[in-house]
């Protein structure tokens, strides 16, 4: 099989992280180059790139001479990256509010339309990459580049987080809630948008059970099957 045939660096990175968003690979093993150029059958290179865009996306942190691992976020780094991104949420509502046009409502309901549709077909990597998609997309909408820069990577964080403590079986930052977030905004009522998005982030926060990690595979085979 040619390199070109074989898997992509992208769907080696989707793998990865759905395996991690599964539970079925935990925080802090070690990602060998060797065993998993072994396991997708591609080259060590090909690795090396879908290892550092994993750590580009706050996935995978890269130890000089040591090799790559799965993050693993504490419990109080876990509360910490919470409690900023309510300040940062509440400042992209915000700037939004004040400035919203009808082109930036339509997106945004385009967008909690795809979410919907990945929650009916039950598509778990989309449905994890369309909810912090959303926040994301606020934040650009927002007009502030420090706003996005700050939100990409508590969004990032925040994912793992989810995919580590969530005490349900299922992501739940769910279209619903952005819907109704959306309608505020469009509505011009800045109050109930805040006070919307304040109870979504609660309600994400209160489905994690901030009191240990639970025990994943260690056999990344078996996790990436």
């Amino acid at each position: 099989m040619t390199e070109q045939a074989s898997v992509s660096t992208q769907q080696i990175v989707e793998k990865v992280w759905l395996s991690i968003a599964e539970r079925r690979l935990r925080p802090g093993v070690q990602l060998k180059e060797g065993h998993l150029a072994e396991i997708f059958d591609v080259s060590r290179a090909r690795i090396r790139q879908a290892l550092t865009a994993l750590e580009r996306e706050g996935l995978v942190t890269i130890i000089p001479n040591r090799g790559a691992y799965v993050c693993q976020p504490s419990v109080d780094e876990a509360r910490d990256v919470f409690f900023v991104r309510r300040s940062v949420e509440r400042c992209v509502v915000e700037r939004i509010c004040k400035s919203t046009s009808k082109a930036d409502v339509s997106r945004l309901r385009s967008h909690v339309a795809r979410e919907r549709v990945a929650n009916a077909n039950d598509a778990t990597t989309d449905i994890i990459k369309l909810s912090g998609g959303f926040h994301l997309l606020l934040a650009e909408l927002s007009g502030s580049d420090f706003l996005f820069g700050m939100m990409r990577d508590l969004i990032s964080r925040t994912s793992l987080i989810t995919a580590v403590y969530r005490n349900t079986a299922r992501f739940n930052c769910g279209p619903d809630e952005h819907d109704e977030i959306v309608e505020a905004i469009s509505a011009g009522d800045g109050e109930k948008a805040l006070r919307l998005m304040q109870h979504h982030l609660d309600h994400v926060e209160a489905e994690l059970d901030l009191r240990e990690v639970r025990d994943m595979s260690h056999d990344l085979k078996a996790a990436l099957a």
